[in-house]
């Protein structure tokens, strides 16, 4: 169960601050050049903050809800992002009645799952009942046209945008010792550390970056940036060590694991826009794309902190 503790207030209002100067300061500088000739960097500084307001206010209200408020958001996070990962892949015919199970059948079973905390079913719904599925129906149907690929694109859709994702809200069926509704702070931790990971190796990387890592890939991504945003993020999980039932030092060693999960899983999503020759998943953000260019680095990140935190902690 959740609910509107002190820690997690605490947090909410941390995050909120940090959203109030990140306007102010955006505010003055739009004031700033507003007689000069327009600022593409400042007006996207913006964009983007503007888009954070909005990503969080609709968190806030999930939490008030409860745990259903959390499975529902997380849920259609997952929708959408399904629809972009599979928009960019094309399709046949004969693939709509899969994707059909997929997005209104497999897709709202796995977070019922989460809900109801089937930890057992939950864990292999997805990896093995629908992966049997998927080619199964698919050769029922007939179609045998690059058919390997297209069974391989919807099961791997299905595994990041839905399984992977799915284990963020999972958090919350963890029974966790001497750590009774508070599971959504884990959550939040979890969102917190990964999600300002992304922003600070892209600060560190715009002030220090010189070397590519992966130039062909991600040109945009360098060693400068990827070292100072990592470090940056490890030390502020350790700095919400208290929202956690993680020590200090546990905390960090959890964030080191989440934010390079979360890096690599960049990377991916990355390499498959490279391959489809586009710059974003989607427009649904304003400032930040598609909802699969703002969840990349939780989708590798969930996963593995959701059964750290269960093996080390229950």
């Amino acid at each position: 169960m959740t609910g509107i503790n002190r820690d997690l207030m605490l947090l909410l209002g941390g995050i909120f601050g940090i959203l109030i100067i990140a306007s102010v300061i955006g505010g003055i500088l739009a004031f700033r050049y507003s007689g000069e000739r327009s600022n593409a960097t400042i007006d996207n500084l913006n964009v983007r903050i503007r888009g954070w307001w909005m990503m969080c206010v609709i968190c806030v209200l999930a939490i008030a809800v409860g745990p259903v408020g959390l499975i529902i958001l997380f849920a259609v996070m997952s929708f959408f992002a399904l629809r972009e990962f599979i928009t960019l892949t094309p399709s046949r015919r004969s693939d709509h009645g899969a994707l059909f199970w997929c997005f209104f059948v497999f897709m709202p079973m796995q977070y019922v799952l989460v809900g109801m905390q089937w930890y057992g079913l939950f864990l292999v719904f997805i990896p093995v009942y629908v992966f049997l599925f998927l080619p199964a129906w698919a050769a029922l149907v007939g179609d045998t046209t690059h058919f390997l690929e297209r069974v391989a694109k919807i099961q791997w859709g299905m595994m990041v945008t839905v399984f992977a994702i799915s284990h963020a809200p999972a958090l919350l069926m963890l029974d966790i010792p001497n750590y009774k509704n508070q599971n959504v702070n884990l959550l939040l931790f979890l969102m917190i550390v990964v999600q300002m990971s992304d922003v600070l190796q892209y600060v560190f990387g715009k002030l220090f970056g010189k070397r590519p890592i992966v130039p062909k890939l991600s040109p945009n991504k360098t060693v400068e940036g990827f070292a100072g945003g990592i470090l940056a993020s490890v030390l502020l999980g350790m700095a919400l060590f208290w929202v956690t039932p993680f020590s200090l030092w546990e905390a960090g060693l959890m964030s080191l694991a989440i934010t390079l999960m979360g890096f690599i899983g960049g990377l991916c999503m990355s390499a498959i826009k490279r391959d489809r020759g586009i710059k974003d998943f989607g427009g649904i953000i304003e400032g930040h794309g598609g909802m699969l260019d703002r969840i990349d680095s939780l989708c590798f990140a969930a996963p593995i902190f959701f059964h750290l935190t269960r093996y080390f902690y229950t």
